[in-house]
């Protein structure tokens, strides 16, 4: 019997958002920290949503009834779902986004702020715009979404295609490229010596022309799932896919879904799959996101290529068993409360054990708690987080 079938559970009770703070934290980069760092480890940009997350549906809505979710949380979504994920494995995080003045701005705000300690001087709040809106509803393993918002008014002047127009110093930052469009502060910060990991998001011109993604240029490390590797290589299998991208950047990384990932490191000649964690999905609002996070971790603490992939894995396995992006994200609590309780059950395959055995030294010492870990379930009805 392999981790992967030890991973299901009863869903987690509520507890209070100041008591998940309050879980045990570790620093993954202690090792490396030295006078003179950049003050962040990642920096990030985007949109903030405020997410809205129906849960417990057993089929798609159905046009003309109405349909009752037995749960219901909120919490902020868009790039704070990476944000949080940052935060919560150790990494000194800043963003730069656009609040608005409402309350769903409000409360998103103080979420990030004071319940993930994330840095948010970059950021502003724009008097009179409304927080753009996602409603989710999961159900079968997946969502259907639907979102609300409007472009920041032009005083908004801050941003300079969604950034500030000089990027605070950070040992990394991750960019969501967008076809046939440049953001100028990827080149700048790459050029300041920020690592640059980059996703992608489905190219609706139909195009999947590499050198309409121009910051590629600019960027260490590409993750995009399986049919966008396909389609803007031309290859058939994304394995070989991801082969075809090491030619225009150092490391690409493809998700295979239900198979896993592959990954190839140009620079170190290094090449690794993990299977993934079969687990049962709640809700995959910011399992990407997470996967992403685990794997920039892995990068800037200097892991093994398969040690990074195995980890990204592992971290978007425990999120899809919570409900909602920036909500499921794993704190290393979490983390840590798998690895000792996949260790602890009989009839293990000691091969898939090994695989994840450097996260021996790691986690914290989490014996007494109990499995799974209860979490916190934030709602703007409650008024300020914490």
């Amino acid at each position: 019997m392999t981790p992967s079938h030890m991973l299901t559970g009863e869903e987690p009770e509520h507890l209070t958002q100041a008591a998940r703070r309050c879980q045990t934290q570790v620093d993954p980069l202690a090792a490396l920290r030295a006078p003179g760092d950049p003050p962040w480890d990642v920096y990030l940009t985007g949109t903030v949503f405020l997410d809205i997350i129906f849960t417990g549906l057993d089929t798609a809505p159905v046009r003309g009834t109405e349909s009752w979710a037995r749960g219901m949380g909120s919490s902020p979504g868009g790039v704070a779902n990476m944000a949080a994920a940052l935060a919560r494995l150790g990494l000194r995080t800043a963003l730069a986004a656009a609040f608005g003045d409402d309350h769903y701005g409000e409360y998103c705000w103080d979420a990030l702020e004071r319940g993930e300690g994330i840095d948010l001087s970059a950021s502003r709040t724009v008097p009179g715009w409304h927080s753009p809106v996602t409603v989710s509803m999961a159900y079968e393993g997946e969502r259907t979404m639907v979102s609300h918002g409007h472009e920041p008014p032009p005083e908004a002047v801050f941003l300079q295609d969604g950034a500030p127009a000089r990027p605070p110093r950070a040992r990394a930052a991750v960019a969501s490229l967008t076809p046939g469009r440049s953001a100028p502060w990827i080149a700048e910060a790459a050029r300041a010596g920020t690592r640059i990991f980059a996703d992608v998001g489905w190219d609706e011109t139909g195009a999947w022309d590499l050198s309409g993604l121009a910051d590629l240029e600019h960027c260490e490390a590409f993750l995009p799932n399986a049919e966008e590797a396909k389609r803007y290589t031309g290859a058939d299998c994304p394995r070989l896919a991801a082969h075809a991208l090491t030619e225009h950047v150092p490391v690409a990384v493809v998700t295979l879904g239900e198979e896993g990932a592959y990954a190839v490191d140009r620079r170190t000649g290094e090449a690794a799959e993990v299977p993934a964690i079969a687990v049962e999905a709640l809700d995959p609002t910011g399992a990407g996101d997470v996967f992403v996070a685990g794997f920039v971790t892995g990068s800037l603490a200097g892991w093994p290529l398969a040690d990074r992939l195995a980890f990204a894995g592992l971290t978007a396995a425990l999120s899809v068993q919570e409900f909602g992006g920036s909500l499921s994200a794993p704190g290393w609590s979490e983390i840590g409360a798998w690895w000792r309780r996949v260790q602890s059950l009989p009839g293990q395959d000691p091969k898939a054990l090994r695989r994840y055995a450097f996260l021996e030294g790691l986690v914290p010492e989490v014996l007494d708690r109990p499995w799974p870990l209860r979490r916190a379930v934030p709602t703007i009805g409650f008024g300020r987080a914490g």
